[in-house]
């Protein structure tokens, strides 16, 4: 797939999950934990990084971002969702330094997880500013919305 066409539809993926934070931010506990920073960080096959961050902090979406990215890249190199790869190094199931990334470096967090597009590609997305079970689920919403 040309760049071109990627960043098209990561684009209208980022539009679609811009529209769902202000019904997210309706519920006290997820604007206490947004505090006017959310970012999200999106890295394709070919390891071309897309973004946004929203909100009003702009130094607080910075860290955000950061976090995100973090979680975005951890997925990227090991194809697992972040919580799950700490869970699965913690049970002794795989060895953390087989990917290249040791502790304090990786992401325990929920919010990083690979996106499997119709057409078959697959994103590594990091989602950071809501809570962690949120943060997973207003990707996967926006993934299964339509327009």
């Amino acid at each position: 797939m040309e760049h071109l066409e990627m960043a098209g539809i990561i684009t209208a993926f980022v539009d679609k999950v811009e529209k769902l934070i202000p019904q997210y931010l309706q519920q006290e506990e997820e604007r206490l934990k947004a505090r006017g920073g959310i970012a999200i960080c999106i890295i394709d096959q070919e390891g071309s990084v897309y973004g946004k961050m929203f909100g009003e902090d702009k130094i607080l979406a910075r860290e955000r971002y950061r976090t995100a990215w973090m979680k975005a890249s951890q997925v990227w190199i090991t194809g697992i969702r972040t919580g799950e790869f700490e869970r699965l190094v913690y049970t002794g199931a795989i060895d953390e330094a087989s990917f290249g990334i040791k502790k304090p470096d990786y992401i325990g967090w929920e919010g990083g997880q690979p996106v499997h597009l119709p057409n078959g590609m697959v994103l590594s997305v990091g989602f950071s500013g809501l809570r962690s079970a949120t943060d997973l689920e207003i990707v996967n919403r926006a993934l299964q919305s339509e327009g």
